[in-house]
């Protein structure tokens, strides 16, 4: 590490300023980075999903950790930032060029892969939605460890009776552990978003028999898709899911934020049984 130039010379040198329409804002700050890197576990040896390294300066800190790195990008600007790296770590890095939301992961070498990634804004939520909802489980990555918005974290984290609880929480949690690792000051990016921003860690853990991830999906996008309107409405369109309601004792007129993990999971399995 000591012979890389500092990332601020690298991102003049190769004229990359941050770009709105991409969702980019650069975190440069080489301690943070280095924690972030730390916080899946021992890194070493082991496969590193990327998701828009830009400069490189999240990556700098995974290589260094020992990790062999598939980073996917799809800003050309950045590839010879990127090139850079992959010379100062011969047989570490193996670059992607391309739209994430279009790759088949495991087909490019990622099975088994912890993702680690300062996300993309614009795509940040829709590609944690896609890894969280594959069909196999336990899935083709290891864990997430992810940079979002701090309103984003929250909502992945958030529980009943929280104002941020919906259908992101369902999914996050009802089949992998997820929680806030750290907490990210808008001032460590360059430019500084507007927000402040936090990494949160997801660990895939057993999932519930007899539920598929189809059927969650479903009530949950119905269920908080109206999350104002009693379950008895917001439902109506669910097949067998009054009847589920009733067979499971839960009043069709409480709303989709009072209902516990859980009692999706066992709606879901009951729908899946009628």
């Amino acid at each position: 590490m000591t012979a890389l130039p500092p990332l601020r010379e690298v991102i003049a040198r190769h004229g990359l300023r941050a770009n709105k329409a991409l969702g980019q804002n650069f975190l440069l700050d080489g301690q943070l980075l280095a924690r972030i890197a730390t916080i899946p576990g021992d890194l070493a040896g082991g496969t590193v999903y990327e998701v828009g390294p830009g400069p490189g300066g999240l990556t700098r800190a995974l290589l260094a950790a020992g990790a062999h790195v598939i980073a996917v990008e799809r800003d050309d600007r950045c590839i010879a930032a990127l090139n850079e790296l992959a010379e100062h770590f011969p047989g570490q890095l193996a670059l992607v060029s391309g739209d994430a939301m279009a790759i088949d992961e495991p087909a490019a070498g990622a099975s088994g892969a912890h993702i680690v990634a300062n996300l993309p804004y614009n795509i940040g939520t829709a590609l944690l939605v896609r890894w969280l909802t594959v069909a196999e489980w336990p899935p083709w990555w290891r864990s997430l460890t992810l940079m979002f918005q701090e309103e984003v974290a929250r909502r992945i984290v958030a529980g009943p009776g929280d104002a941020a609880y919906g259908r992101l929480s369902i999914l996050a949690q009802w089949r992998s552990a997820a929680s806030i690792a750290l907490k990210v000051h808008r001032s460590a990016f360059v430019p500084p978003p507007k927000v402040m921003s936090a990494v949160v860690h997801i660990v895939p853990e057993t999932a519930p028999e007899g539920v598929r991830v189809e059927t969650i999906g479903a009530v949950t996008q119905a269920a908080f898709g109206q999350r104002r309107k009693m379950l008895r409405q917001s439902l109506k369109n669910v097949p067998h899911a009054h009847q589920s309601l009733e067979e499971l004792g839960i009043d069709e007129t409480r709303r989709a934020e009072t209902l516990e993990v859980g009692d999706y999971v066992a709606l879901a399995r009951a729908i899946d049984a009628a």
